[in-house]
């Protein structure tokens, strides 16, 4: 529901301060009254298509009087994943995200050109002079690390590690006198208000000795026959500390064309819209405003503030715990008292928390094991059920909880907590889910919905090629929903209450008819008729319902969307339409039957002979409810609007 723009506001941290790009400066640092456009006429990978207007940041660049300026783009133009093809001398890049390829272009456009790589080399242009470096390791990223790094070394020997990830991962790991942290947090709390995905940027200087012991721990866990992703990890903890802060970079995540208007009529048709991102939650907020999710008489309610609630409710659970009927109603009462309009926003370290999904690590420790008894071993039987039951309750009080609000958010979530999410929606509510995603990290969420949607653009095809349904708008899945859902709905509801009348109303004629022949399993028609009622004779009504039909027009449908909670509530089939159309069914067989039979029972001809026998009667039933069954197709498609 998105599409990734360069909007590139970047942060520097000079020896003079801290200096954020994007602003519309001249080449002394002061804000022009006409902002003109920078030439980019000096580097010849420039993108003709970029537009910046920031003269201070160049002139800086050029001079190279600002070491982190030129260490900032060197990192963009090194530390990546990206490939590199040239035709006819223009140079493309293949991103597995957008973000990196928008930042590696950015590189490019400020005179850091990623060129070509090698297994084991990565050539670059910095400022026209063409550099080669040696890349001894790449750190990759996951959604559990939320950071990549690469180690290089250049034409000096010298060995430096560059890294780039979330806020959060790289100030636990910066040196404790990074003097620069603050006024980088600044930075990105005002990137996060603007809705931009924000990366830090940082750098490690590594001596010979250190690197070779590190890549010896390195080459073992990357051989590892077991735990190996574990083992690496661990590994690269040890490679990446003591970080020396270079700045941010900012991407636009501007919303697709229709965005708001599509939630906005989602909301309406009382369909329960849940936003799972990894952004920040100010940045998730503020989307959530944008698409309007959320709006200025919406309470917002965050993971703070509800943990009391659910803590209370659970105590109170343990306390009723097989107490009388009316404690055990009053467990269900609503957490929040009124109907007022309220959304949760929580994030994916909370939910940890609160669902008890944080794994403790636990410190090995030397101990002399001696064989448990029956009674240790029962007791630990009984605890870890306890445990469980625990953390199943906790889970259904949150599950419960989010219901009642009108929209929940959860911020910096991995996509196994997106998976997670959906899967206690799907536990504990009878509820159909139906989870959307354009990117890789949506391809768990999107398998473990019951029904998972691709949207097919910048972010990939991963999504795409997981899903159930695909499309290029996340504005289609209104129409999809409101319009084509709901016909689709009410068509089977008339299809399926139609094919149960009409073949009641046929199979319970033999039942009558059996009283007559002393239940000789003769049959009440023809053979040929058993054989064609489905297939020919009753077939075209139900047909054309099934693809033509439209109570209202599709304008009507998108104009009122709260005409689709009738699926919601199962109004136009359930047990008692089934049952009904059972009622039907038995009430025309029976007129299907005896008035032809007693038409026929004791007529006599002219020559003194009965004209009635097994064929007459047979064709004349059979006839009837031909004409019957027919004739009242019409009528079902007005009786299921009369009865909604």
């Amino acid at each position: 529901m998105s599409c990734n723009n360069l909007f590139f506001p970047v942060l520097f941290l000079g020896t003079d301060g801290a200096c954020i790009a994007g602003d519309c400066r001249d080449g002394a640092g002061q804000l022009p009254s006409h902002p003109e456009q920078v030439d980019f006429s000096w580097n010849m990978y420039a993108d003709g298509k970029f537009l910046f207007y920031d003269h201070y940041l160049i002139e800086q660049i050029k001079s190279k009087k600002e070491p982190e300026i030129q260490e900032f783009f060197l990192l963009l133009s090194v530390c990546h994943t990206v490939m590199v093809d040239v035709s006819d001398g223009q140079i493309n890049y293949q991103a597995a995200s957008p973000d990196e390829g928008a930042l590696v272009t950015a590189a490019r456009n400020f005179g850091y050109v990623f060129l070509s790589r090698t297994q084991n080399t990565i050539t670059i242009s910095e400022m026209g002079t063409e550099r080669t470096y040696d890349v001894l390791a790449i750190l990759d990223f996951n959604s559990d690390r939320k950071r990549m790094s690469v180690i290089v070394r250049d034409s000096n020997g010298r060995i430096r590690l560059y890294c780039k990830g979330a806020d959060t991962v790289i100030f636990e790991r910066l040196h404790p006198r990074n003097l620069k942290r603050e006024a980088t947090e600044e930075a990105l709390d005002v990137f996060a208000r603007e809705t931009l995905r924000t990366l830090c940027l940082c750098y490690r200087d590594i001596s010979h000795d250190e690197f070779e012991a590190w890549n010896k721990k390195f080459m073992e866990a990357s051989v590892a026959a077991s735990n190996r992703d574990e083992a690496l990890d661990k590994v690269y903890e040890e490679i990446e500390k003591d970080l020396i802060l270079l700045g941010a970079t900012a991407i636009e995540d501007k919303l697709q064309d229709g965005v708001p208007e599509t939630i906005s009529k989602l909301s309406k048709a009382d369909i329960k819209i849940w936003v799972l991102t990894g952004d920040k939650k100010e940045t998730a907020e503020n989307i959530g405003f944008s698409c309007e999710l959320l709006t200025d008489e919406t309470t917002i309610c965050y993971g703070e503030d509800i943990s009391g609630l659910l803590q209370t409710r659970l105590e109170n659970q343990r306390n009723r715990a097989g107490s009388t009927s009316h404690s055990s109603l009053r467990m269900n009462e609503p957490f929040f008292q009124g109907s007022r309009n309220r959304a949760l926003i929580i994030t994916g370290s909370w939910l940890n928390e609160i669902l008890l999904e944080k794994k403790k690590k636990k410190k090995k420790k030397l101990k002399l094991k001696f064989p448990k008894t029956e009674e240790e071993k029962q007791k630990q039987i009984e605890k870890k059920r306890r445990a469980e039951a625990y953390k199943e309750q906790q889970q259904k009080n949150f599950v419960d909880l989010a219901c009642e609000c009108k929209a929940v958010i959860c911020c910096r979530v991995t996509p196994k907590q997106k998976a997670m999410v959906v899967d206690l929606v799907k536990k504990y509510k009878k509820a159909i889910t139906l989870a959307i995603g354009d990117g890789a990290n949506d391809v768990n969420m999107i398998k473990t919905a019951h029904i998972g949607v691709g949207i097919s653009g910048q972010e990939g095809m991963q999504a795409v090629m997981s899903s159930d349904y695909s499309f290029g708008q996340f504005r289609y899945l209104q129409r999809l929903l409101l319009v084509h859902g709901r016909w689709s709905y009410i068509r089977m509801c008339k299809f399926l209450r139609y094919f149960f009348y009409k073949n009641f109303a046929f199979t319970l004629v033999h039942i009558w008819y059996s009283f007559f022949n002393g239940f000789s399993a003769q049959t009440a028609y023809e053979d040929w008729f058993i054989t064609l009622y489905n297939v020919l004779y009753s077939s075209l009504p139900v047909l054309l319902v099934g693809l033509f039909d439209q109570d209202v027009s599709d304008k009507l449908s998108l104009r009122f969307p709260r005409l689709y909670v009738l699926g919601q509530k199962d109004l136009l089939f359930n047990y008692k339409k089934f049952f009904r159309s059972l009622l039907h069914g038995a009430m025309t067989s029976l007129v299907i039957f005896f008035i032809p039979y007693g038409a026929y029972l004791q007529t006599m001809g002219q020559d003194g002979e009965a004209p009635s026998d097994y064929q007459s009667f047979a064709v004349t039933a059979a006839t009837s409810l031909v004409f019957v069954v027919n004739l009242q197709a019409n009528w079902f498609g007005y009786i299921l609007l009369d009865f909604r």
